[in-house]
């Protein structure tokens, strides 16, 4: 099972990028899927989810409006579109599967088995 994050790099606030998340060993329709991100000095925290399978998503108060999470199940991919980024959305982007039938929040990190390994994103001002 492998999870690998790519899209990441340097952009100017205001600008845009697109993460990807393709998953290799497991059908990620079959799962939860989330973003987090962390960033130096603070704590990880959710940033989006998906349970494609049933067209439901959710976001984090602070990338409503900016951030589309989405999927692809033909490339067993997922995806996080990323508009108007500001420079406090520098940081480390990392996504994780997990079990669809949780009970907790979209963004408990033991909901999650999987994770990628990460991809940088840096937003300049």
């Amino acid at each position: 099972v492998q999870l690998v994050e790519s899209g990441g790099g340097l952009v100017q606030a205001g600008g845009s990028l697109r993460l990807s998340c393709a998953a290799s060993g497991f059908t990620f329709d079959d799962y939860a899927i989330a973003w987090f991100r962390q960033a130096p000095g603070k704590e990880r925290e959710g940033v989006s989810y998906i349970r494609r399978k049933y067209g439901m998503t959710y976001y984090a108060d602070f990338v409503k409006g900016r951030f589309t999470i989405s999927g692809d199940n033909a490339k067993n991919t997922v995806y996080l579109q990323m508009n108007s980024l500001s420079p406090e959305d520098t940081a480390v982007y990392y996504c994780a599967a997990g079990s669809p039938h949780y009970s907790g929040s979209y963004f408990d990190a033991p909901r999650y088995d999987y994770w990628g390994q990460g991809t940088q994103v840096t937003v300049s001002s």
